[in-house]
């Protein structure tokens, strides 16, 4: 027999209400753009609100430890408020800090970090790499929904899964930006469009190539019209049929770091900002200062965008990556760059690493995990006895979880670097060095 509990259901956490108007000053900003006021002890997160601004906001939803308030109207703006230049940055879900001067986004980047790694002892000053604010993303990855006939093209919205129609959107590169409204047009004007998913856009030194990833089967003479205005336009137009995982194509794209070219996959990772890549690239030589005597690790090596600059000026270069297809291509890449002492390894970074490694000798390593990080094989890297570890990251909670087990286990952080990958954005890459 079961038996009835007698305690109540424990009310949610966060909890809609509806408020009074209320007054808040700002004193800080999130690092997605928000602001942070305090009142009585608590926090509450003004959307879209800046430190030093005085808001009229309603409390929308209460929690235990933070409320959150959208603000009605601003009584004193921040220095550092600008008109957002783009008309959709109020719905789109691309950009969080347009509302910010760039240079005041790039100082709140800065400190956002330095507190993300507020348990490590850093040098005094953290460098930057910075480039260009618009115009910097050489790929994107556009969304189809069609409902009741209306096609809407575009990225996610804020905080939620429609999608924003958009005709323009500024920070992409400038040839994406002149492709990008006449193929949108292209789209809206044919049935096809309903059975398509997404649209990925990819500028290279080869030009602009444009994949359309088919949620339903196309015909090829619903194709053809297609292909024919892409022909006319000098871009590559690649068809994605729904049970493909990756786009067929008869010869790999390529981009050029350190005068080496690089052939990859369309699909393959590549770091979406080519000015920054390129600075972050010489900014990694430049801080491992390499010599014949060194033998290099390079962990998550993807096709070799370090792997083949290392391999210049290292006596040996061992790059991993568990990808088997972009192993592939990195042999390729050493092989047409002539870099007989670089050799790329498949192997599972979570488990046991190749003999090879153990056997190795390496004196330095550089690191470019995703996300997660790389702590797993941290234990095995620490074994390895690398005097140098160049750890480049996409997410600093995990840089800083990973550099504290370094440091705990010899290491000290002797150079460190916000870059800005992604202008307008949240988003943070960071660069640190570790020195034995």
């Amino acid at each position: 027999m079961k038996h009835r509990s007698n305690r109540r259901a424990r009310p949610s956490q966060d909890k809609p209400i509806s408020s009074p108007i209320r007054t808040f000053t700002i004193e800080n900003t999130t690092h997605e753009g928000h602001g942070v006021a305090r009142e009585n002890g608590k926090v509450t997160f003004v959307e879209g609100s800046l430190a030093g601004e005085q808001v009229e906001a309603r409390v929308i939803k209460e929690g235990r430890q933070f409320n959150q308030a959208i603000p009605l109207k601003r009584l004193q703006d921040s220095p550092a408020r600008v008109q957002p230049p783009c008309p959709y940055f109020e719905q789109c879900g691309g950009c969080q800090l347009q509302h910010m001067a760039v240079a005041a986004q790039r100082d709140l980047k800065v400190d956002w970090l330095k507190g993300q790694f507020r348990k490590l002892s850093l040098p005094d000053e953290m460098s930057r790499l910075e480039g260009h604010d618009f115009g910097y993303r050489r790929r994107a990855r556009i969304s189809v929904f069609v409902k009741n006939g209306q096609a809407q093209i575009g990225f996610r919205a804020k905080s939620s899964n429609t999608i924003v129609d958009i005709e323009q959107c500024q920070v992409l590169a400038p040839a994406l930006q002149t492709i990008y409204p006449a193929l949108r047009e292209q789209l809206i004007a044919t049935p096809l469009v309903a059975k398509l998913g997404h649209i990925e856009l990819l500028h290279d030194e080869q030009g602009v190539c444009v994949i359309l990833r088919q949620s339903r089967d196309v015909s090829e003479s619903d194709q053809q019209p297609l292909d024919d205005w892409a022909k006319a336009q000098g871009i590559t137009l690649l068809w994605q049929v729904p049970e493909q995982k990756k786009v067929a194509i008869d010869a790999p794209r390529h981009y050029t770091i350190d005068n080496l070219a690089l052939n990859f996959q369309p699909q393959d990772f590549i770091q979406v900002n080519a000015e920054i890549n390129q600075a972050m690239v010489a900014q990694a030589m430049s801080w491992l200062s390499l010599s014949a005597e060194d033998v290099v690790l390079d962990l998550f090596c993807g096709a070799g965008n370090f792997s083949l600059p290392l391999a210049k000026r290292a006596g040996r270069v061992l790059a991993v990556e568990a990808i088997e297809s972009m192993v592939e291509m990195g042999q390729s890449n050493a092989a047409q760059a002539q870099l007989d002492n670089l050799e790329f390894l498949a192997a599972d970074l979570t488990q046991a690493p190749p003999n090879r490694l153990k056997k190795a000798k390496i004196t330095k390593a550089l690191l470019d995990p995703p996300r997660a990080g790389a702590f797993e094989f941290l234990p095995t890297l620490v074994r390895l006895k690398p005097q140098q570890i160049l750890y480049v990251s996409c997410n600093a909670s995990t840089l800083a979880r990973d550099a504290e087990y370094l440091v705990e286990n010899g290491f000290r952080v002797t150079k460190v670097c916000m870059m800005d990958m992604f202008p307008h954005t949240s988003h943070v890459e960071a660069m640190m060095l570790l020195q034995k």
